[in-house]
């Protein structure tokens, strides 16, 4: 399948991938990384399971426009198969390097280990409360911080709504 054909793939079925088109991401290029769209699903994942204050005053409390934890999941996973294979599979089309890929493979491996562990549906609670979930966070932060630095963004703004992310996800 094309890149093309991907990007048109990921269609506005989803209610986190609709908004109003624009040319760029915080200042950079939108297509600065051939398939941007998934860059940016994985990183908003990545920035949600990587925040503790987040998860309290979001997740916890279920604040609407957020989504939950199996929704980050969801998106770190849904396009990349990053549960079914190593993210080194997108080097130089998600990933810019060796060093982005190992660090996402690290915290999907941490991620999921507790989804399995929990239940895909367990209250946000036991995912926050689960003994691995700090070594979750910190692996999901050094992966978040290294792929918001290498795309000119501030690595700790608090994560962005679904809203704003599906607003990105349509930009040109």
């Amino acid at each position: 399948m094309t890149v093309q054909a991907q990007q048109s793939h990921q269609g506005p079925e989803r209610s986190s991938r609709r908004g109003v088109r624009s040319s760029t991401m915080d200042g950079m290029p939108c297509k600065d990384m051939p398939w941007w769209r998934w860059r940016s699903n994985v990183r908003s994942a990545l920035h949600m399971l990587s925040d503790p204050v987040f998860q309290r005053e979001c997740w916890l409390t279920g604040r609407p426009g957020y989504g939950d934890v199996t929704d980050a999941v969801y998106r770190l996973v849904e396009d990349t198969w990053l549960d079914n294979w190593s993210a080194d599979k997108y080097i130089g089309t998600i990933f810019r390097d060796a060093q982005e890929a190992a660090l996402v493979d690290v915290a999907v491996l941490r991620v999921l280990r507790i989804m399995h562990q929990v239940g895909a549906d367990a209250p946000v609670a036991a995912y926050l409360e689960h003994q691995g979930w700090p070594e979750a966070v910190r692996a999901a932060r050094d992966a978040h911080v290294l792929l918001a630095a290498n795309d000119g963004e501030d690595p700790d703004e608090p994560p962005r709504s679904l809203d704003v992310l599906a607003v990105m996800l349509r930009a040109a």
